[in-house]
């Protein structure tokens, strides 16, 4: 059994409320099962050594830090990455693990992944979301993904695709289409006029998606990929692979409003309309 310690601090202040948040995923083989019950192979992070399609969320508080078991129940190497933070910089061999342990001073969104052959096996399933909280507001959860049913069998067996011809036909939140999506808890955005939702998207795919809210606009408090991205408020928010955002939404009014990307292929699944990224938000007096 290995172990590896990544310790990365970015200092902006204390808490005396800093805790170490302790957590074991397993990297698992299986397949994806899609709106239309369409299947490909697909690989993922699991909170325990059980095949879900959807990678598990890690949750911590501002200054906490996070020791995390990886365990690797696949039957080929892999590798444990936080998007533009650190990397354990080793091999995970099957049937190995690795300790890893991060603190996290800055608040805001992140992507684990496996950065083995590249974007192979991010693409494959092995991308998840970090949220680092510095709030007790209500709060939502979006891993976008889109996939091409027709490529995830060659990748996985080592076949070259060209990814200037990718034509995902498939597009999910948390592993779910609509109409699962929004009947994700965390997903899909409820609360009353007047409170403070909070909104971690995380881009996990290949492509640009441009995530659209009916009926409210959102302020964004964090962008990985550009800090002058923050404090802008509007109701369309593009992210680009491997990017997240997190957005503030504070309702001025009642109702049930449509969510889903403007790029209206995305709202299709096998191109069957709405199948794909969408859902509705609902806002109580």
């Amino acid at each position: 059994m290995k172990s590896f310690a990544g310790i990365v601090v970015l200092i902006l202040g204390l808490s005396s409320y800093a805790a170490t948040v302790e957590e074991k995923i397993y990297i698992l083989s299986d397949s994806m099962t899609c709106v239309d019950n369409t299947t490909f192979p697909y690989r993922t992070f699991n909170d325990f050594n059980a095949f879900s399609q959807n990678n598990p969320i890690l949750q911590l508080n501002q200054d906490d830090s996070l020791s995390l078991w990886v365990v690797n129940f696949d039957s080929i190497d892999h590798n444990f990455q936080i998007e533009d933070y650190a990397s354990t910089f080793e091999t995970i061999p099957a049937g190995d693990s690795v300790l890893v342990g991060y603190k996290f001073v800055n608040a805001g969104g992140y992507i684990y992944h496996d950065p083995l052959n590249a974007p192979t096996n991010q693409y494959l399933g092995l991308a998840g979301m970090i949220i680092v909280k510095d709030h007790s507001h209500d709060s939502f959860y979006w891993n976008i993904k889109e996939h091409d049913s027709t490529w995830n069998d060659n990748l996985l067996h080592n076949v070259a695709v060209d990814w200037t011809t990718y034509e995902p036909d498939f597009f999910t939140i948390n592993g779910n289409s609509n109409p699962d999506i929004n009947a994700d808890p965390l997903a899909r955005i409820v609360g009353n006029v007047g409170d403070t939702l909070i909104l971690y998207m995380s881009n996990t795919g290949n492509s640009v998606h441009s995530m659209h809210l009916h009926g409210y606009h959102a302020t964004i408090l964090y962008s990985s990929k550009s800090a002058l991205e923050v404090g802008r408020e509007k109701d369309t928010f593009p992210i680009h692979p491997m990017q997240s955002l997190v957005l503030r939404i504070v309702p001025d009014k009642e109702g049930e409003y449509p969510v889903h990307d403007h790029n209206l292929v995305a709202v299709t699944g096998n191109n069957l309309y709405a199948n794909g990224m969408f859902m509705t938000m609902l806002i109580s007096p």
